[in-house]
């Protein structure tokens, strides 16, 4: 049994079952595969990366995406980049629903499928929500693919015809099989990789104001819950909060940019060789 299909195995246990059918499809179609285009959230490159895509790769061309650059700080997603390029990691950062954007893709894509002979193939993969959908429909300058600001919406593989010599496969976005750290846990719930249903808004709501104090170092740059929750009405008679409507509100908000362009890692903040 390989690396890869030991812990696919023992993700079963917690994955959801069109995560584990769709990884185990994606490795029998990587055999077909000559670019691989990986889809990250620029907020979150670091706990949005799928480690297990490492070994499926192999020596395969690859162009790393980093999505939701215009929510993110651009001076951090800067350091992203120059620090993905010094892994030898080819990365842009793209604004999904900017269509100048992300014919940068298209462009290194063109480039990549011209230094090979005849039909290429790619494969877009990434984690839930981290903006594969968006890229697709940038590419084809049509809406081919579903978007919907949740994990979990893309549940079968699908191919498009980016030009006459390349095709393009859509995948199902694959949380990794283990989350490392609660911080990360967190985090990618704030941004929207973990299904609704999977995690406490509130909890979230609380890791990321008190994560934003310990960055401040204790000034306030995003309203606590409860401040959030009185500012936007969510209150109960006698003066008590509505805690679990305002923490979903608070997590939208924070996708919608109402906080501003806030990343939530940078490549300092732990050794990441990914």
């Amino acid at each position: 049994m390989s690396e890869f299909t030991a812990e696919l195995e023992r993700a079963v246990q917690w994955y959801p079952g069109h995560m584990v059918r769709a990884m185990r499809r994606i490795g029998e179609y990587l055999k077909l595969i000559d670019v691989v285009l990986e889809t990250i959230d620029a907020r979150a490159p670091a706990s949005d990366a799928n480690p297990m895509l490492d070994a499926l790769i192999g020596t395969r061309a690859r162009l790393r995406v980093l999505t939701h650059e215009d929510n993110a700080n651009p001076h951090v997603t800067a350091r992203w980049l120059t620090h993905f390029a010094a892994r030898g990691i080819e990365t842009i950062a793209v604004e999904g629903r900017n269509q100048q954007s992300v014919g940068r893709v298209g462009a290194a894509l063109a480039r990549i499928a011209a230094e090979r002979r005849g039909m290429s193939r790619a494969i877009v993969v990434g984690l839930p929500n981290s903006g594969k959908s968006s890229i697709i429909n940038g590419l084809l300058r049509r809406a081919a693919a579903r978007t919907e600001d949740r994990a979990g919406v893309t549940r079968q593989l699908q191919w498009f015809r980016l030009s006459p010599t390349l095709e393009l496969m859509d995948t199902p976005g694959i949380l990794v099989p283990k989350i490392a750290s609660k911080e990360s846990q967190w985090k990618l719930a704030l941004i929207g990789a973990v299904p609704r249903e999977r995690y406490d808004p509130q909890e979230v709501a609380y890791n990321f104001a008190g994560w934003s104090r310990a960055r401040s170092g204790g000034s306030t740059v995003v309203p606590d819950l409860e401040t959030f929750a009185a500012t936007r009405g969510f209150m109960r008679r006698g003066g008590e909060i509505d805690a679990h409507n305002a923490a979903q509100a608070y997590v939208k908000a924070f996708n919608d940019g109402v906080f501003g362009r806030i990343s939530l890692e940078e490549p300092n903040d732990r050794d990441e060789d990914a």
